[in-house]
């Protein structure tokens, strides 16, 4: 048997699954939890029988995670020889990579320096790689890019109005982030709609616990909604998403707190918490909605606002929109929310069919679904995204020296 490991290391998480070259297929998922607290664990899932096994042990560090997950593995009867090449998700690639990439000394020394832009990310990214390496020798490592599908990006969508020095000497520019995801979906659309991916225009909606949402015409990134580092744009779980700049430095004069706490509060104690005051997550905030609370409803209306304003404003962008698409955990599961959204916009060319919006549920197996009417001039799916599938596919090529750059040239299984 031959296999490759998808590898996918956040701050304090890591998943990953076993591809099965010959059949084409997954065999194993996994997901390690609450990487530096005691009650770490991790749990792993056999696709066949959908049998999961859950591993209750304390990890301190990605070294230690990975170490488990290996252990699981064997234990799977999966031999470390057979792994012929591990794909990593690293969040940061700045505008030295616009492709995935075969990794070597120079592009983990690149990876590191581009740590200070993804403080949270890439040293976890970066530690998977190097366990991985020592952990199996002689198996190809390939980095799959947050940021490498928006490096199409024009230039007047990806620099800021700040002093240019800034943008040449220390690279602030937007950057965007969720690109696999960003790429998966927008190919499934355009195969749903029968059109060529250079010849499709989409807004693609990911809303998770971080959200961004992207302009795609022709099949390739043209803007999107996060920047130099994953604060902006949608108001997301816990993060701020856009804000007047000038509230940083009047908080910090008025608090006579450092810069360092103020950003600690616009990645942690930001966005739907701080608004609802109770909860994250939005099956906690509906129920308050539910309850008639003022702040959990707040909480969605400021969601759904700036979500209304992202999709008029890239359809302005695009000149000519075909599609809207939902994905994410939220996004896939979240009905109430995606009618919220799309409600009052058919002046935009957008009619739902709120019967089939609502029977779309992610968490039910639902799969792809366009939830709107037929005679809606802009279609709107949801579709699961699946960056893992990306992270496989860009992984065997270059492990076979098939891979091509472009991803519009690129032959996935899924476009």
């Amino acid at each position: 048997m031959s296999y490759i490991l998808a590898l996918n290391c956040g701050s304090s998480s890591l998943k990953y699954q076993i591809y099965n070259i010959e059949t084409g297929t997954v065999i194993i998922s996994g997901l390690v939890e609450k990487i530096g607290l005691m009650d770490s664990f991790a749990t792993q899932k056999f696709i066949a029988t959908d049998e999961k096994i859950k591993k209750e042990v304390s990890m301190q560090n990605h070294n230690e995670a990975l170490s488990i997950v290996m252990t699981m593995l064997r234990e799977a009867s999966i031999d470390m020889n057979d792994i012929k090449a591990v794909g990593h998700r690293v969040v940061h690639g700045g505008d030295k990579f616009k492709s995935s990439v075969l990794i070597n000394d120079e592009v983990i020394k690149t990876i590191e320096e581009l740590a200070v832009l993804a403080p949270l990310h890439n040293p976890a990214n970066l530690m998977g790689i190097v366990v991985a390496q020592q952990l199996l020798p002689n198996a190809a490592q390939v980095a799959v890019f947050d940021t490498a599908f928006h490096q199409t990006m024009p230039d007047f969508a990806f620099r800021y109005a700040v002093p240019a020095a800034w943008y040449r000497n220390l690279s602030v520019r937007r950057y965007g982030f969720h690109g696999t995801s960003h790429l998966f979906v927008s190919k499934r659309a355009a195969h749903i709609l029968g059109k060529d991916a250079r010849d499709t225009n989409v807004i693609s909606l990911h809303i998770g616990s971080g959200a961004s949402a992207a302009a795609i015409k022709g099949g390739q990134s043209m803007d999107t909604t996060m920047g130099l580092t994953p604060m902006s744009g949608l108001t997301m779980s816990t993060r701020a998403g856009d804000i007047d700049s000038g509230i940083i430095f009047y908080v910090i004069d008025r608090l006579g707190i450092t810069p360092k706490q103020v950003e600690t509060h616009l990645n942690k104690d930001s966005g739907m918490l701080a608004l609802s005051e109770c909860s994250l997550d939005h099956r906690d905030i509906w129920d308050g909605v539910d309850k008639g609370d003022d702040k959990c409803n707040l909480a969605i209306n400021v969601e759904v606002h700036n979500l209304k304003k992202y999709i008029g404003g890239f359809m302005g962008a695009l000149g000519r929109t075909d599609a809207i698409i939902f994905t994410a955990g939220v996004g896939e599961n979240d009905s109430a929310l995606r009618a919220k959204v799309l409600e009052n916009m058919e002046h935009l060319g957008i009619k739902v069919d709120m019967d089939k919006n609502a029977a779309a549920l992610g968490f039910r197996g639902c799969g792809e679904v366009e939830i709107s009417t037929p005679d809606s001039a802009v279609k709107v799916f949801v579709i699961p995204t699946n960056e893992e599938q990306v992270i496989i596919e860009d992984t065997i090529a270059i492990a076979a020296g098939t891979y091509n750059p472009d991803h519009l040239a690129m032959e996935y299984s899924f476009k």
